[in-house]
């Protein structure tokens, strides 16, 4: 009869106990964006449009806009003008670019500018703002970039506003680095495109010396690094098996008193 208990109550808990294990999903529920080994990264090529070596606007992209002319005379003549370096940055009007690349600006109305770098667009708009300035003086900043980094931690990621020309080294970096967890030659570089569900995914390997022009290239907004994460079985599997192996070892325990009566 006792051996019979027994072999009940191990025929219930060891599959419990098995099922815990039986999936990755189930040991790490918060691991997001994995990838196989058969996964089909973009082709990397540093030398191409994608991979430019300055920023590009974007659709989406908030612009602060300020427009001086006779070459921007009036930033500097602080005696006859009467403002402060603090009044002139009021000048500016933030404009935001449409789907298409498109900003609605003044006396202009729609203009394309997607693509171009800010010094491009700041010589584009002086171009066509000489119709109605004597040499105009523009100033572009991007007041909205951002890029995500997950830097192998789950739980530790990091949304982070970029500078002028912000690199992947650069970005890690701030975000505090690669964690003790992460896996520096398996990092995914995913950048948005014209379809939000079909971004370009490129495979990044930071842990050898020859691949720094990969950590030097150049982000866009919201492009998004993730760093993949080293899945530790052992551990999470003694994390996971714990509460089923003492659930065990108490109906072990039951029993035996139970037997002794």
């Amino acid at each position: 009869m006792k051996s019979k208990v027994f072999t009940r109550l191990f025929l219930i808990l060891v599959p419990v106990a098995l099922l815990s294990l039986s999936s990755c999903r189930v040991l790490f529920p918060n691991v997001m964006l994995t990838t196989t080994s058969k996964y089909p990264f973009d082709t990397l090529k540093l030398d191409s449009a994608t991979f430019a070596t300055e920023y590009r606007l974007a659709p989406d992209d908030v612009i602060e806009f300020r427009l001086f002319a006779n070459d921007g005379f009036k930033m500097i003549d602080l005696v006859n003008s009467g403002n402060s370096a603090n009044n002139i940055i009021r000048q500016g009007f933030e404009y935001t670019l449409d789907s298409r690349g498109f900003v609605k600006l003044p006396l202009l109305g729609l203009v394309e500018i997607d693509s171009m770098t800010i010094r491009e667009a700041e010589m584009y708009l002086e171009t066509r703002y000489s119709d109605y300035y004597v040499k105009p003086f523009a100033m572009i900043e991007v007041v909205n970039r951002r890029v995500i980094v997950f830097p192998g931690d789950p739980g530790n990621a990091k949304v982070l506003s970029l500078g002028n020309n912000t690199t992947v080294f650069e970005a890690i970096a701030m975000a505090g680095g690669i964690s003790a967890s992460g896996k520096a030659h398996k990092i995914s570089l995913i950048r948005q495109t014209d379809n939000p569900n079909d971004p370009l995914v490129y495979k990044l390997d930071l842990s050898r010396m020859e691949n720094i022009a990969q950590g030097n290239i150049v982000l866009q907004s919201n492009d998004i690094i993730y760093v993949e994460p080293r899945k530790r079985y052992a551990s999470r599997t003694l994390q996971e098996i714990t509460p089923v192996m003492s659930l065990f070892s108490t109906a072990i325990t039951i029993y035996f008193l139970i037997a002794r009566l």
